[in-house]
């Protein structure tokens, strides 16, 4: 029998396990991922951005977990010869009206202790030439990553601290008895103490299988990118971020410069139609039905339509995408842009309507569902699993 069994293996479910068997060394744990191969949702399609937390509400999980989330994201690379670039971002304002929202974004930027500074716009085309802005803040501490290489080398140290890594396990059922939780997969039965759910896109949806009712639902957003021809790459040196909407802080068109070299851009944020959604083609009619019959769903869409009709239009015009992006980078054109792959968004809304914008944890006696953890949690992730961990302890010390 495990002490601990983790469902999902991108890269917060795998942070958590290196985190408890760091910890808990002679404990035993297994981790069950549906999928043949790790990481192949939202870590695998993330940009690979490590995260300052300039944006984030000052004391809150988001908050406090980025920061010491991405020391930690840092000296892990370092340890394990990861490449990673500190390369810098801006965040620009385009015009004058957007001025006092950047000074509020520097203003929770030294409240969280981030490195920043409000700078004009001759130091900005210093920085980013291309770029147009009346001024901006510039983030050195910003940096890139290749998050799915991050995941292969925690499974390698999970796997050396005898930890069973399995692919090919999705889960079908959470039978609790006589203080056993029960798992069944496709890969066979696992036996457990306690089971931390890690499962993103299907987070709510394990969350019930185990027997509890969480206070959100997962609502998929797919996340559309095109990427910088060789030719067009000069117009983009680092990373290029508008002053986001406050009311939709994953929103808003970027630039983005891959560890990896290419140049992305986007993304938009529409409703997919499958928590695996990751074209316009597929869709799941169970999925969207669920989706669009959610009170939450319902509320926030009659609340924000125009909000989301306009990422729609951008989602099929690509002229609409490119206006959206030359706001930043004035000499992008649609013959710079090529498709890149898209992601899908766990996001959690709550039942009135609310997107749930800071992480989401929520315990119950054997088992821990991480419900919401969506931008930054690549970042924060190794402290995230400490997070867990220490929820755990009392069961363990």
């Amino acid at each position: 029998m495990n002490d601990l069994i983790i469902a999902g293996g991108g890269i917060v479910g795998l942070a958590t396990a290196y985190r408890f068997l760091n910890r808990f060394p002679e404990k035993s744990l297994t981790l069950v991922e549906k999928e043949a191969e790790l990481a192949e949702h939202q870590t695998g399609h993330n940009s690979g951005v490590l995260h300052s937390g300039i944006y984030y509400r000052p004391g809150s999980l988001k908050a406090a977990n980025c920061r010491a989330g991405k020391q930690a994201m840092e000296a892990f690379c370092r340890e394990e010869q990861i490449a990673y670039d500190l390369c810098g971002k801006v965040i620009v304002a385009v015009d004058a009206a957007e001025i006092p929202c950047l000074e509020g974004i520097l203003e929770r930027g030294k409240a969280n202790g981030v490195r920043c500074e409000m700078i004009s716009a001759a130091r900005l085309h210093e920085l980013e030439p291309h770029a147009a802005g009346v001024q901006a803040i510039h983030v050195p501490e910003t940096g890139i990553v290749d998050y799915s290489q991050v995941c292969q080398r925690l499974a390698e140290r999970v796997r050396e601290c005898g930890g069973q890594v399995i692919t090919g396990a999705r889960v079908t059922s959470i039978q609790q008895h006589d203080g056993q939780i029960a798992v069944e997969t496709t890969a066979g039965e696992f036996v457990g103490k306690n089971l931390v759910n890690c499962t993103g896109l299907h987070s709510d949806r394990l969350a019930r299988l185990g027997g509890a009712n969480p206070s959100a639902k997962i609502i998929p957003f797919r996340g559309e990118y095109f990427e910088l021809t060789l030719a067009a790459r000069h117009l983009v040196n680092n990373l290029i971020y508008p002053v986001p909407n406050p009311s939709f802080p994953f929103l808003g068109v970027h630039f983005t410069r891959m560890i990896h070299g290419g140049v992305e851009c986007g993304p938009n944020a529409v409703l997919a139609g499958a928590r695996e959604g990751y074209s316009k083609t597929d869709i799941n009619l169970h999925d969207l039905f669920e989706s669009l019959t959610y009170p939450g769903f319902v509320k926030l869409a009659a609340k924000y339509w125009r909000v989301g009709a306009g990422e729609m239009w951008r989602s099929w015009s690509k002229r609409a995408f490119v206006r959206t992006l030359s706001r930043l980078v004035p000499k992008i054109e649609a013959a710079h842009l090529v498709p890149a792959p898209a992601g899908v968004r766990a996001q959690a809304i709550g039942r009135d309507g609310s997107m749930i914008d800071d992480f989401l944890i929520e315990e119950e006696e054997q088992i821990i569902n991480v419900l919401n953890a969506p931008s930054p949690a690549a970042t924060a992730s190794l402290n995230i699993g400490v997070l867990v961990v220490d929820r755990l302890a009392a069961k363990f010390d």
